[in-house]
């Protein structure tokens, strides 16, 4: 993340003798908004929140071990995981922390928890009863069964050696070193610094491969000192170290990977990795690869149908901005929000740097449309990590919600108008691909500072509205209840059956058919920023329609399903057995 921004001392590095001396630099133009928003005093929305994190039981705080000599790792965590983790219908949170520095006290007990959803609003910590009570520096985590046994498997990302852990009937095992699922590039001299991850079959056998960002090279011997005053050290940012290339883990379907990172085309030691979409991106039918890097050009790794990869991020227009500049993208994900077939891509960017929208213009091009979005203004001063497209408010068209918090606590000293703690910001959809900022009104959990990072939506409840989870840095969980008129708002909703090996059906389209509108939905387990939400049921709005006309799954490989007049309020389930092939 980029140090020098408007009023504020540059990162000095300090070498060898004699005081640094902070150089400051004027904002640069592509940082000065062009482009106003609607503000919240005109907007009008149904989506009302309530804070459940106590009464939910959901206890979290994130350690960072931090020791007082600002480690860059501290304040990068961490991610938040909603899945179903013991098979019985209701999607349960995994929060991760990151436990201390080997030989130092700080925060060595406090690790990454689970918790298991009772299905009556509550949730019951079962870390040690499901064998994941293990410390770990950990980052980010997703959820998928990649053994094809029914039941899903958890793999966490860290600061050293990520883990995988197969899920044994609701009980973990940590399988990494004999899975080879450690995540560092081969012969290695130290671990690498893994961020966000993510599941796909990458070369269409039906066995789920691992995608493995990493960031930087750094260690605690490599630790430099930097500066944002000129005179106390401060958080370090990735232009201080050279990148690490991510890895593609392939599954050999016996329980192992292979590292084929350079076979495949996506080995690139400069990428500073921190976020991974997986999506169609150019209507082949095959998952392409979607990477927002931090200080350095983003790629856009598109599938050769061989098992390879090309990247096409600078002939498609979103490698940089539109300056020319690599931005500190963070986190990202991927949507139509127009509901036209054009997907959008958004990332997360550092403060002073507005959040991007690169959509498509043509079949392999995109051109970022923030500005024409509205989105402009209001995301130019946070700090942005976390980054979820999701329906909050049930009107068929995807709403916009960030998480944001600064890295350096000390911020303000430098930048007045720039605070460490921040808060969420939700931006509906207008239906026309247009966002109001209706943060203001959607009350409990968004009108507080936090210094957010991860960002997860799901159906806790299941009550058809989309609850939200929040993960923080160095502070509690946020668990937020979405409590929308649901008199106001129709839903279905629909669970996919994937046929073995792939049974979550990572991969899969949805098309929600109701009245002129389609809307469109991947089962993916990649968003946001180290986090995931639950994508499978998909759960999609209808406003004031009585039920969808069809419902159509297009199956990784090309089969599709269909089922007609889906009544609001109903759950279907379609099985990729009964696909026409």
């Amino acid at each position: 993340m980029k140090t020098a921004r408007a009023g504020l001392a540059l990162a000095v590095l300090v070498a060898g003798c004699g005081e640094p001396e902070p150089v400051t630099e004027e904002r640069p133009q592509y940082t000065r908004p062009s482009f106003a928003t609607s503000g919240s005093s005109e907007a009008e929305t149904s989506t009302r929140f309530t804070d459940i994190t106590g009464s939910a039981g959901v206890d979290f705080v994130h350690a960072t071990g931090a020791f007082g000599e600002k480690w860059m790792p501290e304040t990068m965590g961490s991610g938040v995981a909603v899945f179903d983790y013991d098979a019985d219908g209701w999607p349960d949170i995994y929060l991760v922390s990151s436990t201390g520095w080997e030989g130092r006290p700080e925060d060595r007990g406090a690790t990454s928890r689970l918790y298991r959803n009772r299905g009556d609003g509550t949730f019951e910590d079962v870390t040690r009863q499901a064998g994941l009570d293990t410390p770990i520096y950990g980052m980010g985590a997703v959820a998928a069964d990649y053994d094809g046994d029914g039941d899903a498997d958890l793999y966490v990302t860290a600061v050293g050696d990520n883990r995988l852990y197969r899920n044994d009937g609701g009980r973990y095992t940590d399988v990494t070193a004999r899975a080879g699922a450690a995540g560092n590039p081969p012969g290695a001299t130290a671990p690498a610094w893994s961020t966000a991850a993510a599941w796909l079959d990458s070369d269409g056998d039906r066995r789920l491969d691992l995608f493995v960002c990493n960031y930087v090279r750094w260690t605690p011997e490599t630790d430099l000192f930097t500066t944002y005053d000129g005179e106390n050290k401060g958080y370090a940012t990735p232009l201080d170290y050279e990148g690490e290339s991510c890895r593609l883990l392939r599954n050999d379907g016996s329980g192992g990977f292979d590292d084929v990172t350079a076979d495949a085309g996506v080995e690139n030691p400069e990428g500073k990795s921190l976020g991974v979409a997986i999506d169609d991106f150019n209507g082949d039918g095959l998952p392409d690869i979607a990477i927002a890097n931090d200080t350095y050009q983003n790629f856009l790794y598109l599938n050769e149908g061989d098992g390879s990869f090309r990247d096409a991020a600078l002939e498609a227009g979103v490698a940089f901005d539109e300056f020319g500049r690599a931005r500190a993208g963070m986190g990202i994900d991927v949507a139509d929000v127009t509901n036209r077939g054009n997907l959008s891509i958004g990332i997360g960017n550092f403060s002073n740097e507005p959040v991007a929208l690169y959509t498509q213009i043509g079949e392999s091009l995109f051109q970022d449309l923030a500005g024409a979005a509205r989105i402009t203004r209001v995301t130019m001063l946070p700090l942005t990590f976390g980054l979820r497209f999701a329906d909050l408010d049930l009107d068929g068209y995807t709403d916009l919600m960030l998480g944001n918090g600064h890295i350096e606590p000390d911020i303000q000293r430098v930048e007045a108008d720039v605070s460490f703690e921040q808060s969420p910001i939700l931006l509906q959809n207008d239906g026309r691909g247009q966002f109001a900022d209706v943060t203001d009104l959607v009350g409990g959990g968004f009108e507080q500072p936090l210094v957010a990072r991860g960002i997860a939506t799901a159906d806790l409840d299941r009550d058809g509205d989309l609850d939200v989870v929040i993960s923080t840095n160095g502070g509690p969980a946020k668990v937020l209840r979405n409590d929308l008129d649901q008199a106001e708002a129709a839903w279905v909703r629909v669970r996919l059956e994937g046929e073995a090996p792939n049974r979550d059906a990572i991969g899969a389209t949805v098309y929600v058919y109701s009245g002129d509108t389609r809307q469109r939905f991947v089962i993916s387990t990649s968003s946001s920023y180290l986090s995931q939400s639950e994508t499978n049921p998909v759960v999609a709005g209808l406003g004031a329609v009585a039920g969808a006309d069809s419902v159509v799954v297009v199956w990784p490989g090309g089969a599709r399903s269909r089922r007609a007049d889906v009544a609001a309020g109903d759950e279907v389930v379609i099985s990729e057995l009964d696909a026409a092939r």
